[in-house]
């Protein structure tokens, strides 16, 4: 046995469990547990991608200056504003690493996104879960449980994994009724597939005042960029040095940032995903809905399912992955009578409640 230890609080830490993607004995696997892309990525960033093939031994460039550039022209935003990373959740943990120590508490709400208990974990942090009412993340919730050690408050919106959705007025009193001194991480993972006056992402929070909004992005989900990681911050100024002095060198593939460049500017491709989610996921919400299920509504791309108990959604899980399809369960959650289930293309949703209506 080793004689090297790690820190102690390390031990309490439950790895991020990914969506599975083989079931045994069954060859034939569709995917509908980590809220990939059922579209693909663009056209173009795959051409963008086969365009590398000759310049493989150079390093990429490590401050990713055109990608940032091309997506503060897409959202008007500062491009020296913006952070790229391997994904979103890797900033999320070098906020945690820079803002918060041993004996703070980062706060968020009772079914928010697992990163970030794992995130406060990792710094010994203690993780504090606001409750949610119906399932919803609660201002006045989260603003009960703020403390004087407090440091960082994450909110995912559209949230993860119950798919609902607060609207910016209630993010907006969320961040005037906030000590400024307390960290507001918006994580818009699936602000792409929301549309209307309800919603904003909170990038023009970013630059006021109290300077203590941060707000996350992703290439995963609506851009079909997965394979390659790649994700993005908007922060103030301060911030933004912070985050470039901690996270590591050529983080960022050369592949994910000629990809990522190529994905922004085919805004076709990018409704075409849209549209495909939103008829699908009424679709596919109205019609478990009639057979009985209680389905969360959501506002990203795939829908939350809630059974009767946890049996009943172990049952389905059972069926669901016997015939080929893979939702999500969300034990780790504490939602055991409950499993996400990916927007997919229309046959595989299909598929979805013809299974479910035979147990329902």
């Amino acid at each position: 046995m080793s004689k090297v230890k790690p820190l102690s609080y390390l031990a309490d830490i439950e790895p991020y469990l990914p969506g599975d993607f083989a079931v045994d004995g069954v060859e034939e696997i569709v995917k509908l547990s980590s809220n990939e892309s059922p579209l693909g990525p663009s056209p173009r960033a795959i051409e963008a991608l086969a365009g590398l093939q000759s310049s493989l031994q150079i390093y990429p460039d490590s401050f990713a200056t055109e990608l940032r550039k091309t997506i503060a022209e897409k959202y008007s935003l500062e491009p020296e504003q913006i952070v790229c990373e391997a994904g979103s959740e890797p900033i999320i943990n070098l906020l945690a690493r820079a803002y918060s120590q041993i004996g703070d508490e980062i706060l968020f709400s009772q079914y928010g996104f697992i990163a970030y208990k794992i995130a406060a974990l990792s710094m010994g942090a203690t993780p504090v879960a606001a409750p949610e009412i119906a399932y919803t993340a609660s201002v006045d919730s989260l603003l009960s449980c703020v403390s004087e050690r407090t440091r960082i408050l994450f909110l995912a919106n559209p949230n993860n994994p119950t798919g609902t959705q607060l609207p910016f007025s209630e993010i907006e009193r969320l961040r005037d009724s906030l000590r400024e001194d307390i960290l507001l991480v918006l994580d818009a993972a699936y602000a792409e597939y929301c549309h209307g006056d309800e919603y904003r992402d909170g990038s023009s929070l970013v630059n006021t005042a109290a300077g203590n909004v941060v707000v996350l992005h992703t290439f995963s989900k609506i851009y079909g960029l997965a394979a390659l990681r790649v994700g993005w911050a908007y922060a103030p100024t301060e911030i933004v040095e912070v985050l470039n002095n901690l996270r590591g060198v050529f983080t960022v593939s050369a592949a994910a940032q000629v990809c990522a460049v190529a994905a922004l500017n085919d805004e076709a491709h990018l409704q075409k995903n849209r549209i495909h989610n939103d008829a699908t996921r009424a679709s596919l919400s109205a019609q478990l809905a009639a057979l009985g299920y209680n389905v969360l509504p959501s506002a990203a791309n795939f829908v939350c399912v809630q059974f009767t108990d946890a049996a009943a959604a172990a049952a389905a899980d059972l069926l669901l992955r016997q015939n080929g399809l893979i939702p999500r369960t969300l034990n780790e959650y504490d939602m055991p009578d409950c499993l996400r289930i990916t927007v997919g293309l229309t046959r595989h949703c299909d598929k979805v409640v013809q299974l479910l209506a035979s147990i329902s």
